[in-house]
């Protein structure tokens, strides 16, 4: 068994691979810009360091439960949101530092103010009563720091303050500081610990190491993250086959609007959503109540993460399928510095700017990763996809995505539908897939130019919605028409190069409204468009609709709808006269759709507008 011992060793300028490694006591290992690669367990021994700088990564091979050991501690940094009403959802790398053998409980007490390339000074906790954070001195408010186990209510956050009692694998809130730190520990680098874009933390402690259990169960959400002090695939971990048993394949990350406050009914932020088929769909950004419920979409736009590649430090939340446990292990670890052009990005506001991947390949480069796989055979991107925006009374806006692939059901496929998380809000616009009552903010499916993708409507008072093709990603056909189908009335909205615009009364419509790709599913036998078959005209002077039989089509049913849906006229077996007179006198001022069907099943549906002005 190889045994390194370290002591005082500077700079690892390539990459190192050990099968333990050992850190005696006043001794210290430095990473620089770089990954080390420990096939078991780390040994740092009292006063024995190990540095992780300018975003150096320390992979692990360990298969089973983590085995790291001694009280000496890793040192890695990671920078979150500078506004100290705003959240982010944190998952530390490290636990307590102590000679037992396996990972500890992580509590803020092991967060420090970096001061120099490798020294720092204890964070000050500020008293359970003071809710502000500050840069310089840095100091955090513990009232901030919550868990969320197994649960589905706002009251069910669990308080934890500036106790040591954050397992290993489970996330945790913190909110940020106010002010600047205009310090910069590393001049490589050349970072402050706070210009007013984000915050610096670095993390002391036992680095995690092996397989990480947190529980789940059924319907509840649980608030987890990167346990590592490197990056994880999240593809990996949600594809695992111990974990698709117990969770539904998708990874919510909270998203916040920066609002001056602590109260809770002057918050905005929601959950985006991401899996391994669809990417990441932005949050819809909502106010609540004092009770955590949902109150009104504020209209702020989400922001479009990479998240495949999971940053050290970053939490959030999956839902429970069933009562078991979801588990990080070492093979998911890889060496990705964070940046956008990475596929690696932590939710904050400022994000570093390290994106080395060439943006125009197909493929990912070579990424050190634990498993040994070969990810330039990995493509980047995710199914085909439309992302359709939802303006709701013209302010609220709901994120959806309509993604294409041949592996794809109709029904819910594991980690390429996305349950929305705002199923309690007053209105929501989602795909109805098989798993009633659930409403989807993502749907995959195989493409079919025919395909009818049934949608829902739902809200707890009259609304306008109004509905368009926001985005044509990962190489959908742009030429493709897409429409929102109004079964009652006929009527084709072209929400590809137009938009649906509709008043929906209070309720929850899931029958009346599907996407299609056609905008009629009725073939005439000769070749005269649908459309020519009836002339349909409103005379407002007199207030008379008059309807022309171009084709001296029997007519089985003639039907008046207004936008609401409401049937305001009909008449049946009407025959084959060449036209009809029917009076719109009693009718208010409107846009209204005339419905006929034959006797040979032609369906045509057209517009008209009474007007008295």
């Amino acid at each position: 068994m190889k045994r390194i011992i370290l002591s005082a060793l500077g700079f690892l300028g390539s990459l190192t691979a050990f099968s333990q490694m050992y850190v005696s006591p006043n001794s210290y290992v430095f990473v620089n810009n770089q990954f080390m690669y420990v096939i078991q367990d780390v040994n740092l021994q009292n006063n024995g360091n190990f540095f992780l700088r300018n975003n150096s990564q320390l992979l692990q091979g360990t298969a089973g439960a983590g085995a790291n050991t001694g009280a000496g501690k890793l040192s890695v940094f990671q920078e979150g949101t500078t506004n100290n009403f705003q959240y982010n959802y944190w998952c530390s790398p490290v636990g307590n530092a102590s000679a037992a053998v396996g990972n500890e409980a992580f509590g803020i007490t092991m967060l420090n103010r970096p001061t120099g390339l490798t020294t720092s000074t204890a964070a000050t906790i500020l008293p359970t009563n003071n809710y502000n954070g500050t840069a310089s001195p840095l100091a955090i408010a513990p009232y901030w720091i919550w868990r969320f186990i197994t649960s589905n209510a706002y009251a069910q956050w669990a308080y934890v303050g500036a106790a040591t009692a954050i397992n290993a694998g489970e996330g945790f809130t913190m909110k940020g500081t106010s002010g600047t730190d205009a310090t910069i520990a590393q001049t490589i680098e050349n970072v402050q610990n706070n210009a007013g874009s984000k915050q610096r933390y670095d993390f002391r402690g036992k680095p995690n190491d092996g397989t990480i259990s947190v529980a789940v169960s059924n319907g509840n959400f649980t608030l987890v993250g990167n346990p590592y002090p490197s990056a994880v695939d999240l593809d990996a971990y949600l594809l695992d086959s111990a974990n698709a048993a117990v969770i539904n394949g998708t990874a919510y990350f909270w998203e916040q609007s920066v609002v001056n406050t602590h109260v809770l009914n002057q918050y905005q932020g929601g959950y985006g959503k991401y899996t391994v088929g669809g990417g990441y769909l932005p949050a819809d950004i909502w106010s609540y109540n004092g009770d955590g419920t949902y109150n009104t979409d504020t209209g702020a736009n989400g922001t479009a993460y990479q998240r495949k590649f999971t940053p050290i430090g970053q939490g959030f939340m999956v839902m429970g399928t069933d009562a078991g446990n979801v588990t990080m292990r070492n093979s998911f670890r890889i060496f990705v510095k964070e940046g956008a052009g990475n596929f690696s990005e932590f939710a904050r506001t400022a994000q570093p700017a390290n994106s080395v991947y060439d943006e125009n390949a197909e493929f990912f480069p070579e990424i050190p990763n634990v498993a040994g796989v070969d990810y330039t055979q990995v493509r980047k991107g995710y199914a085909p996809q439309l992302r359709i925006n939802a303006i709701v009374n013209n302010t609220g806006i709901i994120h959806t995505a309509l993604g294409f692939g041949d592996q794809y059901t109709d029904g819910v496929d594991y980690s390429a539908d996305a349950r929305a998380t705002s199923d309690g809000a007053p209105f929501g616009f989602y795909f109805i897939l098989n798993d009633v009552p659930h409403e989807y903010a993502m749907s995959l499916t195989s493409f079919d130019v025919n395909k009818r993708l049934p949608v829902g409507f739902r809200s707890n008072e009259q609304a306008t919605f109004k509905i368009q093709v926001s985005d044509v990603m990962y190489g959908f056909d742009p030429n493709q028409n897409v429409y929102i189908h109004d079964k009652q009335t006929g009527i084709y909205y072209d929400i590809k190069n137009g938009i649906f615009d509709m008043v929906m009364p209070a309720g929850d419509n899931r029958t009346r409204y599907e996407v299609t790709f056609k905008n009629t599913d009725v073939v005439l036998d000769n070749p005269t468009d649908v459309a020519d078959a009836f002339t349909v005209f409103q005379n407002n002077e007199n207030g008379m609709l008059t309807i022309y039989n171009t084709l001296n089509k029997d007519i089985t049913a003639l039907m008046m709808y207004d936008v609401t849906g409401k049937l305001v006229m009909n008449k049946t077996n009407l025959g084959k006269a060449v036209s009809y007179e029917f009076s719109t006198s009693a009718l208010s001022d409107g846009v209204y759709v005339v419905k006929t069907k034959t006797i040979d099943n032609l369906d045509v549906s057209k517009k008209v507008i009474i007007s008295r002005k």
